[in-house]
């Protein structure tokens, strides 16, 4: 029993701060990953598309090549996304 005293503070510290902010991203993130397929679904008849066609069918073959070595196809909707979180996160007081 004499190391209950020396671990309280430990297992308080782990309750306090790591558990609790656990709960509270991975509410977060939850909360993101419902909200936003939902909000692009509300959004997508309203954007216009024909601008982006028209962009990326001008490029020619070797930017292509790049594009798509680089998975830009994955990786721009993943910085998206994760900038949307961020900016969700910033603005929680309890977080920050």
């Amino acid at each position: 029993m004499i190391l209950a005293p020396l671990l309280a503070p430990l297992i308080g510290f782990l309750l306090r701060e790591i558990v609790v902010k656990f709960v509270v991203f991975a509410a977060v993130f939850g909360l993101v990953a419902v909200l936003i397929p939902i909000l692009i679904g509300y959004l997508g008849p309203y954007l216009g598309t024909s601008g982006l066609s028209s962009a990326f069918s001008g490029l020619p073959a070797g930017v292509w090549f790049f594009l798509d070595f680089f998975q830009l196809g994955y990786g721009v909707p993943l910085m998206i996304s994760a900038a949307v979180t961020r900016f969700i996160i910033r603005r929680l007081p309890v977080v920050g």
